[in-house]
């Protein structure tokens, strides 16, 4: 049985991710030419290293510690799927606040976890003070479909450091 809690940061190191498999074969991803999008062959497999591992626990802790939100699925104790919201609000009248990861484990996919990670990132981003999530995503198909399911829509305003970061991800807006 899943179990979900808000992680705290002083939880927040490598061991707590040694039974997450962050692994995603991709075939296809979403690409904007001349305006339009449309689904490109680029295949790869996204998998992180070590280093990206390092990053990503120096990330979440900051998420926390600035008034974020970070929030874990459970398995047996062990860590499969995460979701963090930024606590700055941005963008306007659009009132974003930044969806800045959510990953379910490859083990476990398929199985609602990333739909129950989204929605309680969007409650507390609500009762946070944004109208949207902002979501820089995985151009891949599969993460697209997800997002489009969550009712997920190309950006009103695009995030400029999030398309400099990553200039193939999606940027995506979720009304709360």
């Amino acid at each position: 049985m899943m179990q979900y809690r808000s992680l705290r940061a002083d939880e927040l190191n490598r061991e707590l991710f040694s039974n997450f498999i962050r692994r995603q074969v991709v075939t296809k991803c979403w690409r904007k030419e001349k305006g339009e999008w449309k689904i490109k062959e680029v295949p790869f497999i996204d998998d992180w290293s070590e280093e990206n591992y390092a990053t990503l626990v120096s990330c979440l802790k900051n998420t926390i510690l600035t008034g974020g939100f970070v929030y874990g699925a459970f398995s047996d104790n062990a860590l499969k799927g995460f979701v963090s919201v930024e606590p700055v609000l941005f963008g306007g009248e659009q009132k974003y606040l930044d969806l800045s990861s959510i990953h379910v484990s490859e083990d476990m996919r398929g199985q609602g976890i990333g739909k129950v990670l989204f929605l309680a990132a969007k409650e507390w981003a609500k009762e946070n003070g944004a109208r949207k999530l902002y979501i820089s995503a995985h151009s891949s198909v599969e993460s697209q479909a997800f997002y489009k399911a969550m009712g997920c829509v190309e950006a009103e305003v695009y995030n400029q450091k999030h398309v400099e970061e990553e200039p193939c991800d999606c940027q995506l807006e979720c009304r709360l």
